[in-house]
């Protein structure tokens, strides 16, 4: 009879879970817009040992990630556990030979049992913790979070009296002489405490132990495609397809005159216009709140959170696939299925600055920037919705090549009194230094532009700028999802720098670095691109570049997002920094990865910051503040991003902080190098 019902659970409960996972497959596979994950197989691999099976990002939360690395690994060491359950319905004495109980593999085996039983305990007592005492910001509490861990509770104590019971079992009837078996210590103490108990109720809490782990691991199994715990399945291919490509790239959308002319949607309008992995990323979210936890909008109270942005999606696929799968797989075409406004509010997207924190975050490698800017282009390319504000830097972009709307001819007259070479008139110079828009024309950036060619020029770097021939790059039209508009601009720089045969080019701007390095490459542009801080790290390490001048002052540094998240350039502009003598440099609290952003990325530059309870620039500078002690003079703000000096400036002069400095890495350096400040010999030029 203990066969035939174990049969009929494992029938129903396999059965069961191999349809939903069916339909999660095919409505996964709903996604129609194709996107191949399969290259570079070792690096993927890799990713899987590390992320997967190392947990490397779980611990970036102590106390949660530990609970959770308790929590996997013992679900590991336990599945072997449960398939020996489910065995010794038919074989009260099977085990799997090498793993028997006088084999050495066996002992081992089972004091790892014993001892995971246990750490599964304590890990879920920490998420209980976590939940209904803590109640953490980050986390939702609901109905299925709490089943799930009360089922794995459930188990786990389940196991202590299989295992406790069957000690006390075989003690009374003979077959051992010690009620502990040394290298089961916690079911021992369990067998110590049920030791006086009748032997009915010994067996009986035996036979409940078995048949509730027997059992719960089913409902537990046919529950995860239904919430957020289906990451237990989907975790390992949402690893492996991770995006390789570096942090922060965008796809670039394919002939789109062709798609226009077509009438091919552009971006994503619904679930169908996204890929296979964008569903799959809504299927893998923990729901952990780590992304929104660490996300500057959502900090300055935006309405976007990227969590609950990521779970609307998933739950309209849930709400509407059923729709979806009686029509063949394809989404059906009325109003209910358009995601912007109805699954998700524009005010969200656009309070995204594109800044990574969350994809940095996130354990699972789920990516939202991406999403997010398929919505936006949609909006943009095809209905024209979009803040007003940008139309002005459109307009720019598209009729002088700038988004502050100057006249390109001026890009070369932050220059005046420098000896600075066009590409034009030195076509062999060894750099090309890409100034960008703002150095170019904004007169508070010049001087970072003024100040790094000085510094160049004192090096002896062979180096030259395009002047009027330089575009702009074409960042904030693609990160407002103007896909169109940038296109035309990398399209037309790529034909120019090609021209030219450049091979090294160096920039002061976070965004030129890397639209030039990482996105103009889709573009047929491939060129060695490094930001100023790193080439002149360089210069100083070699002697060429020598900081003798003090500078008197205690500086904090802000992390860029485009330069240290997306582009991992986080030691360079603390090294020149430490070089500088007389200089005092603290560390805020939120920095390198976990820098918060200045605001002005992914176009925010271009628009006004959508409501919150805060600016993102005024919470950034509050947290840079808090570790520059309290003085008369001599506190600075160092940046290496002409955007977060405007953004950092801003928020300094609103909250009453006009004594506070902001400083490129560049100015600082060149202060303790050449003395004489860029500012002056603006002046005098």
């Amino acid at each position: 009879m203990r066969w035939l019902v174990m049969t009929a659970l494992l029938a129903a409960g396999w059965g069961g879970f191999a349809y939903s996972a069916w339909q999660r497959w095919r409505l996964m596979r709903s996604a129609r817009r194709p996107e191949k994950r399969w290259d570079r197989p070792g690096e993927r691999i890799r990713s899987v040992l590390v992320y997967m099976f190392g947990q490397k990002r779980m611990v970036r939360y102590p106390l949660a990630g530990w609970a959770h690395i308790a929590v996997f690994f013992g679900f590991l060491v336990l599945l072997l556990n449960t398939l020996i359950l489910w065995g010794r319905a038919y074989d009260p004495e099977f085990e799997f030979w090498v793993f028997g109980h006088d084999q050495p593999l066996g002992k081992v085996y089972a004091l790892l049992r014993d001892v995971f039983t246990v750490l599964v305990i304590a890990g879920v007592l920490v998420f209980y913790w976590n939940r209904l005492v803590l109640r953490l910001k980050r986390l939702t509490l609901n109905f299925e979070g709490l089943l799930i861990l009360t089922i794995i509770f459930v188990m786990m104590i389940a196991d202590l009296l299989y295992e406790g019971g069957g000690l006390v079992r075989r003690w009374r009837s003979g077959e051992q002489q010690s009620l502990v078996a040394w290298g089961m210590p916690f079911a021992s103490a369990t067998a110590l405490w049920m030791k006086g108990w009748p032997e009915g109720l010994c067996r009986m809490a035996e036979q409940a132990g078995y048949w509730a782990h027997a059992t719960l691991v089913l409902v537990f199994l046919n529950l995860l495609p239904y919430g957020k715990h289906f990451h237990v399945v989907t975790v390992l291919p949402n690893v492996f397809f991770r995006q390789l490509k570096p942090s922060g790239w965008l796809r670039p959308i394919p002939d789109i005159d062709g798609r226009l002319e077509r009438g091919e949607v552009l971006g994503a309008r619904r679930v169908a216009d996204l890929s296979w992995k964008c569903v799959l990323d809504m299927y893998t979210c923990t729901e952990c709140g780590r992304c929104s936890d660490q996300c500057p909008a959502t900090q300055t109270g935006k309405l976007l959170s990227p969590k609950h942005f990521m779970i609307s999606l998933r739950d309209h696929v849930y709400r509407r696939g059923p729709k979806w799968l009686e029509a063949g797989g394809k989404p059906a075409q009325d109003e209910q299925d358009i995601l912007v406004p109805q699954v998700v509010p524009a005010e969200v997207l656009w309070a995204c600055t594109t800044c990574g924190a969350c994809e940095h975050e996130c354990p699972v490698f789920i990516t939202y920037i991406d999403k997010i800017m398929e919505l936006r282009r949609h909006l943009v390319m095809e209905q024209g919705q979009f803040p007003e504000q940008l139309q002005t830097a459109f307009r720019g972009l598209e009729t002088v090549g700038n988004p502050y709307s100057f006249a390109n001819e001026q890009r070369a007259e932050w220059a005046a009194g420098l000896s600075v070479p066009l590409r034009a008139d030195r076509p062999d110079a060894e750099w090309l230094f890409w100034v960008g828009c703002a150095c170019s024309f904004d007169d508070r950036a010049k001087k970072i532009a003024r100040a790094t060619a000085e510094l160049l020029l004192e090096a002896g770097v062979d180096f030259a700028i395009l002047g009027p021939e330089e575009q702009c790059t074409g960042d904030p039209a693609r990160r407002a999802g103007n896909e169109y508009l940038f296109a035309m601009l990398a399209q037309a720089n790529v034909e120019t720098l090609n021209r030219y045969g450049v091979k090294n080019i160096v920039t002061t701007c976070p965004h030129c670095l890397h639209t030039l390095r990482n996105e103009y490459p889709d573009f047929g542009g491939h060129f060695e691109v490094i930001h100023h801080s790193v080439l002149l790290a360089d210069l100083v390490r070699a002697g060429r570049l020598v900081p003798r001048h003090p500078v008197p002052a205690t500086v904090v540094y802000h992390d860029a997002c485009y330069l240290g998240r997306h582009n991992g350039v986080f030691q360079a502009p603390r090294e020149l920094l430490s070089r500088i003598p007389g200089l005092a440099v603290v560390e805020a609290g939120q920095c390198r990865d976990r820098g918060m952003c200045c605001g002005a990325g992914g176009a925010q530059m271009w628009k006004e910051e959508e409501h919150g309870t805060s600016r993102v620039n005024h919470a950034r500078v509050r947290q840079l503040l808090a570790v520059l002690p309290q003085m008369d003079s001599g506190r600075m703000i160092a940046s290496a991003c002409p955007f977060c000096m405007t953004m950092l400036t801003d928020a300094c002069k609103d909250q009453g902080h006009d004594d506070v400095q902001q400083l490129d890495i560049a100015e600082l350096l060149h202060r303790a190098v050449v003395r004489k400040t860029p500012v002056a010999v603006m002046e005098q030029a």
